[in-house]
């Protein structure tokens, strides 16, 4: 039975077609009825169909009539994007193949390069494929070349396929037979399942996506799971479509679904390893971690009577994504929400996205941030997630920021202005190396704090698109870092605090100061919006006044008669200012994300 199964995944850049090679080959291997079929069927959400990327990964189990007989072939259509890397190791790691995909008219990209490394480092067999050779602007030999010298294969390997059209889509189901190796575990062995994912249904609790590799399980078997330590009674298993088909037994080399009994996704961990609570010495798959958020930022509801509603949603959206944290707490400016933690900036737009369009929300979000570390005098740690919780200055004896491996792929006529952009960023250049004759990967470390703004979007920019990134924590290092507050009329505005190298500070806060002079509506009295380190003022921009013409009526007289008026008007608008609330604008909480 092992020898008749074939387990792999798809992995390549955002927008390289692993979306719609799955589509081509859930057709020709007639795994849904053509009334079924629409485009991308595996991207299932809304938000994955508009931006065409891939956020949660989709199995789905195929058969394959080869020459001698059926196969059982168990696709993973895994996501690109940078944030969500672990999900792709976890994936690699229930796979005994992978198809490298490459778009013919953009080459290898960062993304590429490192889902291809990680799926080395698992020990993969790689199938090479170039996507797209039915476009004008293909360059087919010019990319097919790449990869063969990447891969140190010969070009004759390397697939050439048009997803679109379905040309050369036969080849990979049959090189995936052919060139998979089928997989190695024992049914007769003690139980052990990796997780690769995990769903919540409200009747039946979370169903873990897995991969038996050795043993088997069925329903009514007591399990456990190694991270929690929790123990449950199996109540189905079965393998995955469009839909859950019951079956009573996976056994050794299948993938499938388990309806755990569970209740609480935190428990079911992507990564962790299953097994029978009857065999309690058996070791788990190694490899597995905790999934750390990168970014925090702090959601707020514009309306406070739907403080409740946000606390629900962000449950509800828990259920299915273990990766988002959040935690209760207030703002002076905001009133009562939520710090919530990120797998990076795609996943906080997602997350956001789906809260207002779901559950109907309308939501500010704050400054992002990431988690830093503060050295405190008597040497204990204390991790720093919110601008507002920094201890002051006179308690901390350094304070330490998280750093990045980047990698950089670019032409080579875009190596100058990346290299300026970089400087800005305060990264490190590591080295520099030709993938080919005209294409770097450049390598750099930089602060995550300096890339989860605008960074990408200015590579993007002045590489005209052609230059990509991709980038893995590092370490943390020592930094002069300092809190910037934001006054308004003489109040600090908490929500707009940000931590900020002291190089960049006057920087950074004579942008927002300008910024937020243009965005705060004019009161009857002049506002003050100033940028400060601790006591010290080092930015200020002023709203003036709204002022009446009191001298309107004076036609004439003596001078002194506009003077009165005018010392009068002055002492209203000074009481004015004193006891006046000055309105911020949602627009400005996003003026601080531009202000670069």
């Amino acid at each position: 039975m092992l020898d008749r199964i074939r387990n792999f995944c798809i992995v390549a850049h955002i927008d390289h077609g692993k979306s719609t090679l799955a589509d081509r080959l859930l057709e020709l291997t007639h795994t849904l009825d053509p009334r079924q079929m629409r485009r991308q069927v595996l991207d299932s959400m809304d938000l994955e169909q508009e931006r065409g990327i891939t956020i949660k990964m989709h199995p789905i189990t195929m058969s394959y009539m080869h020459d001698d007989g059926e196969y059982i072939l168990n696709l993973i259509d895994t996501p690109g994007h940078v944030d969500f890397t672990y999900e792709v190791s976890r994936s690699l790691r229930a796979c005994e193949g992978a198809l490298l995909v490459v778009d013919a008219t953009q080459g290898l990209e960062a993304q590429s390069l490192s889902n291809l490394y990680l799926a080395l480092d698992v020990g993969l067999e790689i199938i090479p494929v170039v996507n797209k050779i039915d476009l004008a602007v293909a360059r087919v030999d010019e990319v097919t070349h790449q990869i063969a010298d990447l891969l140190g294969v010969p070009e004759s390997d390397v697939l050439k396929v048009s997803a679109k059209t379905g040309e050369g889509c036969e080849a990979v189901l049959r090189a995936v037979v052919d060139k998979v190796p089928s997989p190695a575990g024992q049914v007769n062995a003690d139980l052990r399942a990796l997780i690769f994912d995990s769903v919540y249904e409200s009747y039946r609790g979370v169903i873990a996506h897995v991969r038996v590799v050795d043993g088997s399980l069925k329903a009514g078997t007591r399990i456990r799971f190694a991270a929690s330590a929790k123990e449950y009674d199996v109540g189905e298993v079965g393998i995955l479509r469009m839909e859950q088909i019951r079956r009573d037994t996976l056994r050794a080399g299948e993938v499938g679904y388990v309806v755990t009994g569970c209740r609480d996704v935190r428990e079911v961990r992507v990564g962790d390893t299953i097994s029978d609570v009857n065999c309690p010495n058996t070791p788990p798959l190694p490899g597995y971690r905790e999934v750390k958020p990168m970014v925090f930022a702090g959601l707020y509801p514009a309306d406070t009577n739907d403080y409740e509603l946000l606390r629900d949603s962000l449950g509800k959206l828990r259920l299915n994504d273990s990766a988002l944290l959040y935690e209760p707490e207030t703002s002076i400016a905001l009133g009562f929400g939520f710090r919530v933690g990120f797998l990076g900036l795609l996943h906080m737009e997602i997350i956001q996205e789906r809260l207002e369009r779901e559950y109907g929300l309308n939501l500010v979000c704050t400054v992002p941030s990431v988690e830093y570390r503060a050295i405190l005098l008597d040497g204990s740690l204390k991790l720093v997630d919110n601008p507002v919780l920094l201890p002051s200055p006179n308690d901390v004896q350094s304070l330490e920021e998280p750093y990045i491996r980047a990698s950089i792929i670019t032409p080579e006529e875009y190596i100058g202005p990346i290299m300026q952009i970089a400087i800005d960023a305060r990264g490190i250049h590591v080295n520099t190396e030709y993938v080919d004759a005209k294409r770097v990967n450049m390598h750099y470390e930089f602060p995550l704090a300096e890339v989860i703004f605008d960074f990408y979007d200015k590579l993007k920019s002045v590489s005209r698109g052609y230059a990509s990134l991709d980038y893995e924590l590092y370490e943390y290092r020592t930094s002069e870092l300092t809190k910037l507050d934001i006054l308004v009329n003489g109040e600090i505005v908490d929500a707009l605090s940000v931590i900020v190298h002291k190089d960049k500070a006057y920087d950074w806060g004579r942008r927002v100061c300008d910024r937020l002079a243009n965005l705060i509506p004019r009161q009857m009295f002049d506002v003050a919006i100033q940028a400060s380190l601790g006591s010290r003022i080092i930015a200020r921009s002023t709203v003036k006044a709204l002022r009446k013409n009191v001298l309107a009526k004076c036609y004439g007289g003596d001078v002194s008669r506009k003077k009165k008026l005018l010392e009068k008007q002055k002492a209203g608008k000074k009481r004015m200012k004193a006891i006046g609330n000055v309105e911020i604008p949602q627009d400005a909480f996003l003026a601080i994300l531009r202000a670069e």
